[in-house]
């Protein structure tokens, strides 16, 4: 069982890894996140924080507040994977900053039933929702 457990401690932590390489290809300023969602040691879908397709790639208004209709990590990659011949159930995800509130929402319709999250966000309304619904939530923390 041990052994199990550091196996899954160890991807944890790889699709972590890649999770912040895609949150690179944010142009949010502020703060980039990214997301990957994986099925059966299969990334299914990816997404990082931005705004929505055929927007300017500028997520900052001119008093660097994130614009309103900025997406999540997270939402990107929950409707990408929509838009795939993939289904997001019993998926597990994994996001470099823990889940908002309105992303916790899409995260239980979707089905993911796993949430591995690195940073904690400022709000822990997300985090509880998820918690409240059942959902595994696991905080892997990456040295270096």
């Amino acid at each position: 069982m041990i052994e199990s457990e550091n196996k899954q401690e160890l991807l944890d932590k790889r699709y972590m890894r890649m999770a912040y390489i895609w949150s690179e290809n944010s142009y949010c300023k502020r703060r980039k996140v990214g997301a990957l969602l994986v099925k059966d040691k299969m990334i299914i879908s990816d997404g990082y924080n931005g705004t929505p397709s055929g927007f300017e790639n500028i997520c900052e208004d001119e008093d660097n507040k994130t614009k309103p209709y900025v997406l999540h990590a997270e939402a990107n990659a929950i409707t990408k994977v929509a838009c795939s011949n993939n289904s997001s159930k019993d998926a597990t995800l994994y996001v470099t900053s823990s889940p908002c509130i309105e992303c916790a929402k899409l995260i239980i319709q979707a089905g993911i039933n796993r949430v591995v999250y690195a940073d904690a966000y400022r709000l822990s309304d997300g985090v509880d929702l998820l918690r409240r619904a059942g959902i595994e939530l696991v905080n892997v923390e990456l040295n270096g």
